[in-house]
This record gives structure tokens, sequence and C-alpha cells, in this order.
């Protein structure tokens, strides 16, 4: 007993690689093995690897078995050594796929995918801002780069990054340089959970990241939540693509819902599509040679034309020529929008 003791704890400390060709070298010359032995038993080479696999996994059907000594022989040794190896050769697969999990959970894996959402700094912001994007989009992954000890939030297209985003190598785990956009949210709590009280140092902190952000990767979509409005001209040296004042948002919103009772539903229907209808950016198509002919078009097709950009004078320049370059907005439901995009 002392022996086989022994000799299992050799085998568990093996490399993976050693105990998984040598278990495969045991069931493929099993296999061939019983079939030799027995020909008109087992009648094909499968069946003996049928056999082989029932017996090393103690499942043992016994439609084949062998009836000769030789065979039987066979059988012995496989049931000492076949199924405690392949025993452990299972233990170590499962023990893998734990492990695996854990350093997913953990953000130690690397992220391989491309076109995706870089989402830095945990926060209730932050997690708005995934459920938005997880709705908007079937197919869109999310990557969150913290200092968390596990992942804030497990769902199948959100991955983990663990590590400071001033990092590069944080930022290469995440595959910023194939993302499609990165979200800098203010974190008011600090690596040892401290809550920052001023608002200067946590936009202090968000300025650091868009740096080293711009640094390494000047062509990436960049939208930065900034705490307080007089901190944006120390951004003036930094690439920010757009600002997020989530402050002033919410306190605009409250005002115009005071003056204007219902209008703060509107806005918050618009900035979300999980409800009516929404705000979407089309492609211009070739013959609007004015806003006019793309407003009364779309009208038509039952979606109102707001904006070009972040121009929402567009009912001041309906007879004005429309740029190739136009980014234009249009308010409609998911159903209109789909046929207003298709390809043509």
């Amino acid at each position: 007993m002392i022996i086989f003791q022994r000799l299992l704890y050799k085998l568990i400390s093996v490399s993976n690689r050693f105990l998984l060709l040598t278990s495969l070298l045991l069931v493929v010359t099993s296999s061939l093995l019983v079939y030799v032995i027995e020909p008109n038993t087992f009648e094909h080479p499968v069946n003996g690897f049928w056999w082989v696999m029932t017996t090393v996994t103690t499942v043992g059907y016994g439609d084949y078995y062998p009836v000769t000594l030789a065979g039987k022989a066979l059988a012995v040794v496989l049931y000492i050594f076949g199924i405690g190896l392949i025993s452990i050769v299972i233990t170590k697969i499962v023990d893998q796929i734990f492990l695996f999990q854990r350093r997913k959970e953990q953000g130690k894996l690397d992220y391989n995918g491309s076109n995706h959402f870089v989402i830095i700094d945990w926060s209730t912001n932050a997690r708005l801002a995934i459920q938005e994007i997880l709705h908007s989009d079937p197919e869109a992954e999310v990557v969150i780069i913290d200092q968390l000890e596990k992942t804030p939030w497990s769902h199948e297209r959100v991955h983990y990054v663990q590590g400071s985003p001033v990092e590069k190598s944080v930022l290469e785990q995440a595959n910023l340089k194939e993302a499609k956009a990165v979200f800098i949210f203010a974190n008011e709590i600090t690596e040892f959970g401290k809550v920052i009280q001023d608002a200067s140092f946590v936009d202090g902190k968000t300025l650091l990241i868009a740096t080293t952000i711009e640094r390494h990767y000047r062509d990436i979509y960049t939208i930065v939540e900034i705490k307080d409005r007089q901190n944006v001209d120390n951004f003036t040296h930094v690439d920010v693509d757009e600002f997020i004042l989530s402050t002033d948002t919410v306190s605009q919103m409250a005002v115009r819902a005071a003056f204007h009772p219902g209008s703060s539903r509107i806005m918050s229907q618009l900035l979300s599509k999980q409800h009516g209808d929404d705000l979407y950016e089309i492609r211009r198509r070739p013959h609007w040679n004015t806003y006019r002919d793309a407003f009364q078009e779309l009208l038509r097709e039952g979606a109102t034309l707001v904006s070009d950009g972040d121009q929402l004078n567009i009912n001041k320049k309906l007879d004005e020529p429309l740029s190739e370059k136009a980014r234009l907005f249009v308010i409609c439901d998911a159903e209109t929008y789909q046929k207003i995009n298709a390809p043509s």
C-alpha cells in the first residue's frame, strides 16, 4: 500500500503535459493490445478503445470484456494503474478549470478581444454605463480596470483586469489599443479604501490616467468624467474627446423638471435605450444635398433629425449644404433605426 501511495504522490507532482501524454499512451496502447490479444471478441480497435475507456472511468457497461487469460491480465493492469491515472488527469483538468475561473475573477488574465469598451475605475456611474452598453449592443464586451480584489460584475461579456490604470502593462492586459472607446470615471475611493473629499484631487487622478492613455494610445476615443467644471481647463493639453459633468447634468435636469414637469423623463428616455424612442447616429445618404433633404426624407420614414454633431440648430439651417462629414443624429424607435441605417 505504501508503494502505491508513493506512486500516486509522484504522479500528482509530475507536470500536466507528462501526465496527459502518459495517460494517452496507456489508453492507445491498451486499446490496440486488447484487440491484438482477442480480435474475435473486440472485432475492431475502436471497440478496444471503448472497453478501455469504460474500464478506466469505472463505467463498465459490460458489452465488451476479455475472456482469455492474457486479456484478463491486461484488464488487471488497467484496474491497478489506469483507473488511478485517469482519475488524477480528470482531477487536474477540474483544478485547471477552477484556477482559470479564479484568475478571471481576480483580473489576472489578458483580454484578447477587440472593438470593446474599457471602463476605468469602478463606481455607480460605471455600473450604469455598463448596463447601458450591454443593453444597447448584444455583442458588445466590456473590460473593467480597477484595483479591487475580484471583479465587481460577473457577466459573460464583462471582463476584469486588476491593476493601476497608470501602468502600461495593465492597459496592455486590457488590450486598450484595439478598444472602441475608454471611459475614465471619477473615483473618490483610494487604493486603501479612504474617501477623497476634494474634487480637485479626484480630477487630478483622472487627469493622470488620461495623460497615461494619451501617451501610449493617442488614437483611442476617450470619455472622461469630471467632478468639478473648473478643472476642465487643466485637461486642455490632453486629447480628451468628451467630458461628462455628472453633477451639472443632474442639477440641470432637476431645474428643468421644476419649470417643465415631465422633461426629466424625456431626457432619461433619450439617454437610455431601454424604453421608447432613442437617439441614434445615422449614415449620410449621397443624394442629400441640404439638411432639408435629409430632414424631410427621414421624417417620412418615421425619424426626426435633431442635430449635426453637437449642433442642435437644424431647423435654422435647412437650406444649407449638407457636408459629407456631417454626423447626423435622429430620434426614433429601434425598428425605424434598423430600416434607416440598413445597407442600401
